[in-house]
């Protein structure tokens, strides 16, 4: 399985991106897909939740109200929509998936596979 993430750009405070991820690989099942950000000299951290299934999706609290995670189940794609970006928000975005059911979905060790990342830079 192949996670791949793209959608990252410079833009400026209070702007827009979308980030995409796409899944490839002969067979691709995943029951949670989650963002994660990681700023330079900071771990990374959680951003965002979504079950394949059911669509249900968390939020950290530092996000929320802001970005939105979504997926398309025929594309194997999921996209985080994010509005209203503060500088804080900069930080490289990973993507990751977990075939693993039941887990909560927010920490990054239960993920098994991550994309590559892609650089938000938000500028005041």
């Amino acid at each position: 399985v192949q996670l791949q993430a793209s959608g990252g750009g410079f833009v400026q405070a209070g702007g827009s991106l979308r980030l995409s991820c796409a899944a490839s690989g002969r067979t691709f099942s995943a029951h949670t897909m989650g963002w994660f950000r990681q700023a330079p000299g900071q771990e990374r951290e959680f951003v965002a939740t979504i079950r394949w299934s059911s669509g249900s999706t968390y939020y950290a609290d530092s996000v929320k109200g802001r970005f939105t995670i979504s997926r398309d189940n025929a594309k194997n794609t999921v996209y985080l929509q994010m509005n209203s970006l503060k500088p804080e928000d900069t930080a490289v975005y990973y993507c990751a998936a977990d075939r693993t059911p039941n887990r909560s979905g927010l920490n990054s060790e239960e993920y098994d596979y991550w994309g590559q990342g892609t650089q938000v830079t938000v500028y005041s």
